[in-house]
C-alpha cells in the first residue's frame, strides 16, 4: 500500500483527496500547516508528499527546502492556486518533483503521482550505472562523481540516470519533459531550472564539465 502525505489547509480539498486515495487502495497521512507537515515528513516514510505552498506556521516553499537540506528524497508534488511562472519556478528552484495548479483533474493528479513514485522505487533501474568518473547507485538512488556524492533530489536523480543511460548520446528535451511529466509539450521553464541544479552538483566542484547542452535539441553527458 502506497503511503501519502497532504499538507494542505484547506479541509475541503484535503477531504476530497482522502476520499479519492483510500478508494484507490492509499494510505493517507494529513497536515493543516506547515510546521506540523515536515515533522511528519522527517519521522515517518512515505512514498510521496502533496505539498500546498500557502500554509499556516511555514509555507510549503519552505518545507519543501528543509526536508532538501535535512537529506528526504521523498518525491514532492507541490499542489497550489499559485499558477504563475515564477511561482512554478520557485517551486522547482526548492526541491519540487512536480508541479500542478488548483483546480486540478484528480485523474491526472494521480498519474502523475504514480510516475513519480515508480521513479523514486526504481523499478526499472539497473543495480549499477557508470559513465567515466561518474558512478550511480540505483538501489539507493545516490550518484557519485569521483567518488564525491551529488547531492540530487529525485527529479535531477532521473535526469541524471537518463542521461547516463543513454551516455554519450543525445537525449532531447522532449524526451525528458515526456519522463518526469508524462507530457508531449516541453516543459522548458521547470526543465531549465532541474538541469541548472544537476548541473552545480555534477559540474560545479570540477574543473571539466560533464554535463553538454546541444542548443534548441537537449542535453549529454561527456567524459571530462
Amino acid at each position: 500500500m502506497q503511503r501519502v502525505l497532504l499538507i494542505e489547509d484547506n479541509r475541503e480539498v484535503a477531504g476530497i483527496l482522502f476520499d479519492y486515495f483510500e478508494h484507490q487502495g492509499m494510505e493517507v497521512d494529513y497536515a493543516d500547516n506547515g510546521e506540523q507537515g515536515l515533522q511528519l515528513a522527517l519521522d515517518q516514510p512515505f512514498d510521496i508528499i502533496l505539498l500546498d505552498l500557502v500554509l499556516p506556521r511555514m509555507d510549503g516553499l519552505t518545507v519543501c527546502e528543509q526536508l532538501r537540506q535535512r537529506g528526504s528524497a521523498t518525491p514532492i508534488l507541490m499542489l497550489t492556486a499559485l499558477n504563475g511562472r515564477e511561482d512554478m519556478l520557485d517551486g522547482f528552484a526548492h526541491g519540487a518533483d512536480d508541479y500542478l495548479t488548483k483546480p486540478f483533474d484528480l485523474e491526472i493528479l494521480l498519474a502523475r503521482m504514480t510516475a513519480l513514485i515508480r521513479r523514486y522505487q526504481g523499478r526499472v533501474s539497473k543495480a549499477e550505472l557508470s559513465f567515466g568518473p561518474l558512478r550511480i547507485e540505483s538501489q539507493t538512488r545516490t550518484a557519485y562523481r569521483e567518488d564525491r556524492k551529488l547531492i540530487l533530489n529525485p527529479t535531477t536523480y532521473t535526469i541524471l540516470e537518463m542521461l547516463c543511460l543513454k551516455a554519450p548520446e543525445l537525449v532531447t528535451k522532449g524526451e525528458i519533459c515526456r519522463m518526469l511529466w508524462q507530457e508531449e509539450r516541453e516543459n522548458t521553464n521547470a526543465l531549465r531550472t532541474h538541469i541548472y541544479q544537476l548541473r552545480n552538483q555534477l559540474d560545479k566542484p570540477f574543473s571539466q564539465a560533464m554535463l553538454i547542452t546541444v542548443p534548441k535539441v537537449g542535453f549529454r553527458l561527456e567524459l571530462p
